[in-house]
């Protein structure tokens, strides 16, 4: 899956399935991460046919997710290929560089800015998405590039979406106490559960950045009920004890 927008503002793009791989998740799967549950060479070659579907050579660049709010600048081929660092969205400039967030039902977020050719990409989770990462990638890009948040163009990914992805109360309470609007992102289920919107909660953080709502765009698949197209660590984790990862990923074409 490709955002046109950011295609054609100049960036490289696209949010990975699961089709068309060599893992066992059950089969033929894409899994693009995970190393603790898929051999390295499997990641590997499907890496490899994710990676040829762009036009140019590039260098994938991801770390170490943790579910926090820290940003990674790359500035340099050097720091490209440090992937073992611990932090949840990466920012760049450079040319011939793929940066890249996984996930398996959490958001992923891409963000270009056409006028200083700088681009971002973010992992948002619950916890993330409560920590403000969105918020912190887009100040990153302004402090580091110089970057408006009002020609900023966001693609955000395909996720666990309010129809399925339930949370307890303390989830409910990190909400409640972050978002003023915490009642337009949460739908009560039972006693002490709720839906959560994050794709929403995403969608205004970057509205609250500056980025202008017609340069947002929201896929509107979710993973949770699309697991013939995507990797969803809620549905699947239960049943296969394992679960493949998807890759989103931005560069400068």
């Amino acid at each position: 899956m490709v955002s046109q927008s950011l295609e054609a503002a100049g960036f490289a793009n696209g949010f990975s399935t699961r089709l068309g791989g060599v893992s066992d998740f059950p089969e033929n799967s894409l899994n693009l991460a995970g190393f603790d549950e898929d051999t390295a060479e499997n990641i590997a070659e499907n890496r490899r046919r994710f990676l040829s579907v762009f036009e140019r050579n590039f260098e994938l660049s991801t770390v170490w997710q943790v579910h926090g709010n820290g940003v990674k600048t790359v500035s340099d081929r050097e720091s490209a290929a440090r992937t073992e660092e611990k932090y949840d969205a990466i920012v760049s400039d450079i040319h011939g560089i793929l940066i890249g967030v996984k996930t398996a039902d959490c958001v992923p977020i891409l963000i270009g800015d056409p006028l200083s050719k700088s681009f971002a990409a973010v992992h948002a989770g619950w916890r993330g998405t409560v920590e403000s990462i969105v918020d912190r990638a887009v100040k990153k890009l302004i402090e580091n590039y110089g970057a408006e948040p009002e020609n900023m163009i966001a693609a955000i990914g395909p996720a666990a979406t309010f129809r399925n992805y339930e949370i307890g109360k303390d989830v409910i309470d990190a909400f409640e106490e972050k978002f003023s609007t915490s009642g337009n992102l949460l739908k009560t289920t039972r006693p002490g559960h709720a839906l959560i919107d994050l794709h929403l909660a995403n969608h205004d953080q970057l509205i609250a950045c500056g980025v202008p709502s017609e340069n947002i765009s929201t896929a509107p698949l979710c993973t949770m009920e699309r697991t013939d197209l995507f990797f969803s660590y809620r549905k699947e984790k239960s049943k296969y004890g394992k679960t493949g990862r998807l890759l989103s990923v931005i560069g400068r074409a």
